[in-house]
């Protein structure tokens, strides 16, 4: 059963059907998902959470569709790693990673798609689309073939290959369009009008951006039921960032934890950062910004959601910060080799931010971290390849090695490239 109630707009409040529309008839302000609270409550509780599957729908009543006609490929309850020795590096007592990165398609785009596509075949919607900068499209390219519906992707000509190929292989309608992400949505918004398909980031925005709450649900559940004192987390049209808060709210007014103190934190990258820069000049009025950065499935310019990700920056009293490309690459390597996990660009800036918030002081050595890790690092290896130890060249004998091995050393660099 599922307790979605009405959409209702995050600027004048007005309530509409559920539908697939996602701007205000009066104001134009965004739409939003309302639902039933008190019906959750009584519904769930912490044992009949636990006793669901390990995925996304183990929170269905939370989730804006029927799981009727749910799309499973597996998606969400990823690991939440205590991640000691890079708290050590950073200089915190207790860092968590959760790692996205082990999702269908190698991204959290496939919770939210996940819901995107539930809830367009509750429409009775045919065929599946979106704009993207290379995550997104990889999942509904996956999301529509398991469910045998066309995809129609729409991604900027310069994407990652790692990218391209990942939704190619799901042989959808993949559109390459000369400019921007924001070109590309504008393209997709016109587009939208005129055909009969669910754009998953457009006409069924609504539903779609609600699954990022999952994330939020998962950490709370994994911590012991509890939210923590600290997330970070990567912003690129800002609504990942907001969604997580959100979750952490829901679950409070469901009964499920105490009222959470989280401090929001976000992470962009300094070639497209317009959300952290209204957070530096102290406004919550961002200034669009043309990308120029490695970490591109954080490069929108024009963020969606950046007014709202100020806000909750601004009522968590948490931060911003921004990261250089270099700095990007570090932050990838740094994750890598202290925990394991091989994350893409994003998760390079996420790493690199909340370096930075520990640096200044407005991430407290004491408090409970969470760094969200949204995608894996093999979509994006040109951004570290020519900056990583090189591998010893031997012939196939013992001295051979043990030469290369014993030059290697003497320089500094030990035998895993630390």
């Amino acid at each position: 059963m599922s307790f979605e109630s009405a959409l209702r707009c995050r600027e004048c409040g007005r309530e509409y059907p559920l539908r697939p529309i996602f701007s205000c008839e009066f104001c134009f302000g965004p739409l939003e998902v309302a639902y039933d609270l008190d019906g959750i409550r009584e519904s769930i509780s912490r044992d009949s959470i636990e006793a669901g599957p390990k995925t996304i729908w183990r929170y269905a009543p939370f989730l804006p569709c029927d799981p009727e006609y749910k799309v499973d490929l597996g998606t969400g309850y990823t690991p939440l790693i205590r991640a000691d020795r890079l708290a050590k590096r950073l200089g915190l007592d207790t860092l968590w990673i959760k790692n996205d990165t082990v999702n269908p398609t190698w991204s959290f785009k496939d919770r939210v798609v996940s819901i995107a596509i539930a809830r367009a075949r509750q429409f009775g919607f045919e065929a599946m689309a979106c704009a993207s900068t290379g995550n997104l499209a990889n999942s509904v390219s996956a999301h529509a073939a398991a469910a045998g519906m066309p995809a129609y992707v729409f991604i900027p000509h310069d994407l990652e290959e790692g990218k391209v190929v990942g939704s190619a292989i799901y042989d959808p309608t993949l559109v390459m369009v000369d400019g921007s992400y924001d070109d590309v949505n504008r393209l997709c918004t016109e587009v939208a009008g005129s055909r009969k398909w669910a754009f998953v980031n457009i006409n069924v925005r609504p539903y779609y951006a609600e699954g990022s709450r999952t994330l939020a649900y998962e950490v709370a559940e994994q911590l012991g039921w509890r939210a923590p004192d600290h997330v970070v987390a990567p912003m690129a049209s800002g609504s990942l960032f907001t969604k997580i808060w959100k979750g952490f709210q829901e679950f409070h007014k469901a009964g499920l934890i105490e009222e959470p103190r989280t401090r929001m934190s976000g992470a962009q990258a300094r070639g497209c950062s317009p959300i952290t820069t209204a957070f530096e000049n102290h406004t919550l009025n961002f200034v669009p910004q043309k990308p120029n950065t490695i970490a591109r499935s954080l490069a929108i310019g024009n963020p969606a959601d950046g007014y709202y990700a100020l806000k909750v920056m601004e009522d968590t009293q948490g931060g911003s910060e921004a990261a250089t490309d270099d700095e990007i690459v570090e932050g990838v390597k740094l994750l890598a080799e202290t925990e394991g996990i091989f994350a893409e660009t994003a998760g390079g800036v996420t790493i690199a931010c909340l370096k930075r918030l520990v640096e200044s002081g407005a991430i407290r050595r004491d408090e409970e971290t969470v760094a969200f890790i949204t995608g894996g690092g093999l979509k994006t290896i040109e951004a570290v390849q020519g900056k990583l130890t090189a591998p010893l060249r031997v012939s196939a004998n013992q001295a051979s090695f043990d030469e290369a091995l014993a030059r290697r050393e003497a320089v500094g660099v030990g035998v895993g490239g630390a």
